[in-house]
């Protein structure tokens, strides 16, 4: 063979079984380190951040239907105050057993009312473009003050919602998350608004 040099030995693979089985063994104790690691970031953001919760009844639809599974914001009101609007998860304050998916309407120091189904902040006419008009229950419910660290929230069903027109407001300790996100079905994957 032209430019070969006889007193070469040929080419061949110089790693010893041993030492392609030791490689192998790095490669897959860094592959299960990632693993785990990534599994336990996962675990502290979904556990301590976000929580996934399934809705049940029909008071918050057409925005949230019975049965889909969304992730809830935990610790998102430790950093920015409850809004109108916000679609908050707290425990239901005549059943602390049971928790109740529902939309902010009235902030502290706020009086609401509701005539012929139409919510009143203060005696003026709240703008709620999210509520189809077939949605509301036209009925009519007294003014409530809406005291310091309490909120007024309603469902978005309003003739099959059991709210704050009902039982009254609900204490901000009992908030523990705000809506964010429908993870299933995945039809409606996307965030809440």
């Amino acid at each position: 063979m032209q430019g070969s040099n006889p007193s070469e030995p040929p080419m061949t693979n110089s790693r010893t079984p041993h030492e392609a089985g030791r490689k192998r063994f790095f490669e897959t104790r860094y592959w299960l380190r990632d693993l785990v690691l990534s599994l336990l970031l996962a675990f502290i953001v979904i556990f301590f951040l976000y929580q996934p919760v399934q809705v049940e009844g029909t008071s918050m639809t057409p925005l949230l239907t019975n049965h889909e599974r969304i992730f809830i914001n935990k610790f998102v009101y430790r950093f920015e105050a409850i809004q109108r609007g916000d679609i908050i998860v707290f425990w239901y304050p005549l059943d602390t057993s049971k928790s109740y998916i529902k939309r902010v309407v009235g902030l502290p120091g706020e009086w609401v009312s509701v005539v012929e189904g139409r919510v009143l902040i203060n005696g003026r006419p709240l703008d709620e473009p999210y509520l189809p008009a077939e949605r509301y229950d036209r009925q009519s419910y007294p003014a409530t003050y809406v005291a310091a660290g309490h909120y007024y929230v309603l469902g978005d069903h309003r003739e099959s919602s059991n709210d704050s027109r009902v039982w009254g407001t609900v204490d901000q300790k009992f908030i523990y998350g705000k809506a964010v996100f429908v993870y299933w079905p995945f039809s409606q994957f996307g965030p809440v608004d």
